[in-house]
């Protein structure tokens, strides 16, 4: 009688990275012969994939922790990886005395070990480098958006922010890595590619020759691949937008007309208590640049109400920046204290009900914006990347080149890229209908 396959179970939160590092844990395990289910109680191993850049997302995972000691099987293994794994190292067995593994975001391709010897507890907190890319195994067939990290950590060590301490110093992958990787997608089904890193404008890599590439280097090359025809990256920092790369938006088509270019914060005190070291001038100059070379392009951003310090002027200047810019697609949160940051020891901690006063006039302004620029699209035609059904398996979800929803009537054999009618907007998507009708 055939032993029954083991099944394993995985659930991420977080950024894209964490998506693509997802995917890449799904790899490996059924490269060792198990089956993903997405039922916890047949799993055989089941993982949290996870994010620590705000407290609340470090509290949703272990409660997350606590339903599944409840739901799994006795026999069952499980674990964290990811960013919480690196935040809670140790003491992560003294919250939940039952766990099997605890492994960084540079140590999951360690996960293997921990189906050798069940019986043991694994922990690895370990900043290795970058070899985790080399030890796993490809994906067989890549997502029509295919992520590519380009790079890992980062030095910008703003004050807020924990990633240095749980992703470590900026690493850039070998150039010839990262259009391998690139050219393994295109031929395995993606359509469009997503330059990931935590600073990934900043990508920069020498090789033995003296070479330096750069993000351009690589958009420039990914462009020449002829299966694929959108490419964006993720996520940028504002002094790394150098010129080269303001160019590419003008002289490369397949590079999507929409920027990721988090400010923070429109107040300068507060950005220099961030240890955010661009000036307002130089960020309306970037983006200046941007609609010269680009007319068409948009902008998001990532903003933190609350930081210590922040006056209701500091505030207000935040707001001015976000009406002023026109982001769209933005995303805001609450000032979060971290441990290993600065910003966590400040004095002037803005209480939690400020907070989110601050928060919900911000967010109303945002959906505004969001709303009228949806609004805009109406009567336009834009090319749309397929996403697949929706819930209701009555409609067909399409990604504009400015990452809005268009949602349109489903079709049998629906074209994976094509041009859409937008025909009615609101704050959280389009609809639209296909130019043809067949």
């Amino acid at each position: 009688m055939q032993p029954k396959q083991k099944k394993f179970f995985i659930q991420t939160f977080g950024c894209q990275m964490n998506v693509y590092d997802g995917w890449r844990i799904a790899a490996m395990l059924t490269h060792h012969g198990l089956e993903q289910t997405e039922n916890i109680s047949d799993a055989d191993i089941i993982i949290l994939n996870t994010c620590a850049v705000r407290a609340k997302a470090t509290d949703k995972v272990f409660s997350a922790l606590g339903r599944i000691r409840r739901a799994k099987k006795p026999s069952a293994l499980f674990g964290i990886v990811g960013c919480v794994a690196r935040e809670a190292g140790a003491s992560a067995f003294r919250r939940i005395p039952d766990l099997n593994f605890v492994l960084g975001p540079q140590s999951y391709h360690k996960l293997p070990q921990i189906l050798e010897n069940p019986d043991a507890r694994l922990l690895n907190i370990d900043l290795g480098g970058l070899e985790k890319f080399d030890e796993l195994p490809q994906m067989e067939k890549s997502p029509r958006v295919a992520y590519i990290p380009i790079q890992e950590g980062c030095n910008h060590v703003c004050t807020y922010c924990i990633v240095p301490y749980t992703r470590g110093r900026e690493l850039s992958r070998p150039f010839a890595d990262c259009i391998r990787d690139t050219i393994h997608a295109a031929k395995t089904g993606a359509i469009e590619i997503c330059f990931l890193g935590q600073n990934v404008n900043g990508y920069k890599y020498t090789d033995e020759n003296g070479t330096v590439f750069r993000l351009s280097d690589l958009i420039r090359e990914t462009a020449k691949i002829p299966e694929i025809m959108r490419i964006r990256f993720t996520s940028s920092y504002p002094t790394e937008m150098t010129d080269d790369l303001i160019d590419m938006f003008a002289t490369e088509p397949k590079l999507l007309p929409f920027l990721n270019m988090p400010i923070q914060s429109g107040s300068q005190s507060v950005l220099t208590r961030m240890n955010r070291p661009y000036s307002l001038e130089l960020y309306t100059d970037i983006i200046r640049k941007l609609r010269i070379a680009r007319p068409d392009i948009q902008i998001s951003s990532d903003f933190i109400v609350g930081f210590p310090g922040e006056t209701d002027d500091d505030f207000d200047q935040t707001m001015k920046i976000a009406q002023q810019i026109k982001y769209i697609n933005s995303y805001s949160f609450k000032y979060s204290p971290r441990p290993h940051t600065a910003a966590a020891l400040m004095p002037d901690q803005i209480p939690e009900n400020i907070k989110a006063e601050r928060l919900a006039k911000l967010d109303a302004l945002l959906n505004e914006i969001q709303r009228e620029f949806n609004i805009g699209c109406i009567g336009k035609t834009l090319q749309c990347l397929l996403e697949g059904p929706d819930k209701t398996g009555r409609h067909l979800v399409y990604r504009t080149p400015f990452m809005q929803q268009c949602i349109v009537a489903f079709r049998e054999n629906a074209p994976e890229l094509t041009d859409l009618e937008i025909t009615d907007a609101n704050k959280a998507s389009l609809r639209g209908k296909f130019l043809t009708d067949n």
